[in-house]
């Protein structure tokens, strides 16, 4: 991977990316800790997978520790929080990356929990460990971002409306974050070759990848996307808080 990230530019500064234990939260995580950050490495059930990404990332000689928590839980949010500012005294850098919805064997709801819900509880969660300087950055798919003007496919559907009710709930809180002199950046992609959603989609919609890539020319592989979402939490914050990244000729309407 090339870090988009100057090594020991982060130095002395601490970031969690929530659902960090693989795909594009891990990536980002270890930009972070290669760029001389202190990362925590979010998890919800994935211990043991999350503790070999600390391990590899301190045998770089980065400083990572794995913590665990049910976004989607308010009671495991709030020991989340607890547990960052006894390890690290405070965060300068949150990363928004957990999402899901097409998981088997959640409730209807699940994805509005997670995706909007879960996304401004933990956000609110934080605020106290945010001092001014530092940024939040939600990241999110163009299927999501431009859901109000451009259709998705049907598999997708309740992630992306839900994706979009979490984007616009935090878009709400720009007034107070900037107040507090916290930054915020919305990264949005298109779908991310070798992500699980990505793996769950052509589960359900055989060639719907193939096809997505087709139409696009290209699709971000997760180390290509993961070094954009790292980028944000550091570049100027662009006047509409939007980072698009790739193609996105397909979503915006002329």
């Amino acid at each position: 991977m090339v870090s988009p990230l100057a090594k020991g530019s982060l130095e002395g500064l601490r970031a969690l990316v929530t659902g960090s234990s693989r795909g594009i939260g891990a990536d980002t995580a270890s930009y972070f800790a290669e760029a001389g950050a202190s990362v925590v490495i979010n998890y919800r059930n994935k211990g043991p997978r999350a503790q070999k990404l600390v391990d590899k990332l301190v045998a770089e000689g980065g400083s990572a520790v794995a913590i665990g928590a049910d976004l989607t839980d308010a009671a495991s949010v709030a020991s989340l929080f607890d547990t960052i500012e006894s390890q690290l005294g405070g965060l300068d850098i949150l990363v928004l990356n957990a999402s899901g919805g097409m998981e088997s064997g959640m409730e209807a709801d699940y994805a509005t929990k997670l995706n909007r819900d879960a996304q401004l509880n933990v956000l609110n969660a934080a605020l106290p460990l945010l001092a001014p300087g530092s940024r939040v950055v939600f990241v999110t798919s163009h299927q999501a971002h431009f859901i109000k003007t451009t259709e998705t496919m049907p598999e997708y559907l309740p992630v992306a409306l839900s994706k979009r009710a979490g984007e616009d709930a935090l878009r709400d809180l720009i007034p107070t974050l900037t107040e507090a002199g916290i930054g915020f950046v919305v990264v949005s992609g298109d779908m991310i070759e070798g992500t699980i959603t990505a793996t769950l989609l052509e589960r359900a919609n055989p060639g719907a990848i193939s096809s997505r890539k087709d139409a696009a020319g290209k699709l971000y592989n997760v180390a290509e996307f993961a070094a954009e979402v790292a980028a944000a939490a550091v570049d100027p914050i662009p006047a509409d808080h939007t980072r698009l990244v790739g193609d996105v000729s397909g979503f915006v309407q002329s």
